[in-house]
């Protein structure tokens, strides 16, 4: 469905109106970074010797294996979030009340609690019931798993979204329910929400900060190490924002490149016939 059909286009005022107030917004943004910059400045914030710092190779190594560790505890997450997500979904969807109210149950939990809170639970409850995990399972299994209630509720609102004659057109045609959501809906479901896990994706990332609680070596783990150690907190944190920004930027594009391939591959191709061949079959 098009913007059109929900709004009215707007009209040469309203365009006009548009265009004043990006051009203002714009403005307004520069001159709040410039004010930024210059204060920064007028402070010796911006001197070289405050980043000399991260000139210094120990100090990049040290920050690239804080960066290699915030990758590993997002891949896990997702490992954990993707695949469950799957499940609860399928299992909210389920005709069967056997498998749709747990899996009901398990996504709200999950959804209403606070990511800390998770890994507060197996941070200390856990280990009080004779349960002990590694450092990186106690950050990377509850970030999962509060990932997952939302890509259950992502996967479910990609199958809704495929229009029911999609799926009665191959009921019709023989095929159980079964190898209609596999190969009918669920294709179609995915190209749909590849944004949505995408930008969950990003959330992840983000989530992966709170390695603090379980003092996990993660990017704003040693962000804080470095800050205690230099004092260089302005420089330190912004260095950390661009590596943050960099990482989904190209979590971004490998998002797009995936969904270009997957809409390519959905394509409908059809097979071209030569001139030669149609002619000879016309005078046949």
């Amino acid at each position: 469905m098009s913007a059109h059909a929900i709004f009215d286009a707007p009209g040469p005022r309203g365009r006009q109106l548009t265009r004043v107030v990006t051009v203002l917004s714009i403005l307004f943004v520069i001159g709040v970074g410039a004010l930024v910059i210059w204060q920064l400045g007028r402070t010796g914030q911006l001197a070289a010797s405050k980043w000399d710092t991260f000139t210094n190779p120990a100090i990049l190594g040290y920050l690239g294996n804080a960066l290699k560790n915030t990758a590993l505890a997002a891949l896990g997450a997702a490992a954990i979030g993707l695949p469950l997500g799957m499940i609860l979904a399928f299992g909210r969807l389920s005709r069967l009340r056997i498998f749709k109210w747990p899996a009901t149950a398990i996504i709200e939990l999950f959804r209403a609690i606070p990511v800390l809170l998770v890994i507060y639970v197996f941070m200390f409850a856990l280990p009080q019931s004779g349960i002990n995990l590694s450092i990186y399972a106690k950050l990377a299994v509850p970030i999962g798993l509060c990932a997952a209630a939302v890509m259950a509720e992502v996967f479910r609102a990609g199958v809704l979204a495929v229009p029911r004659g999609q799926s009665e057109a191959a009921l019709s045609l023989g095929m159980r329910e079964r190898a209609v959501m596999t190969f009918v809906v669920f294709p179609q479901a995915l190209r749909i929400v590849v944004p949505s896990l995408v930008a969950q994706a990003v959330v992840v990332v983000k989530d992966t900060a709170f390695g603090y609680v379980v003092s996990y070596p993660e990017l704003m783990q040693a962000g804080r190490v470095l800050v205690a150690n230099t004092s260089d907190l302005i420089q330190t944190y912004f260095v950390i924002t661009v590596v943050y920004v960099l990482v989904n930027m190209a979590i971004s594009w490998f998002a797009h490149q995936l969904e270009r391939r997957m809409a390519g591959a959905g394509r409908a191709r059809i097979p071209l016939i030569p001139r030669r061949g149609l002619r000879s079959q016309e005078m046949a």
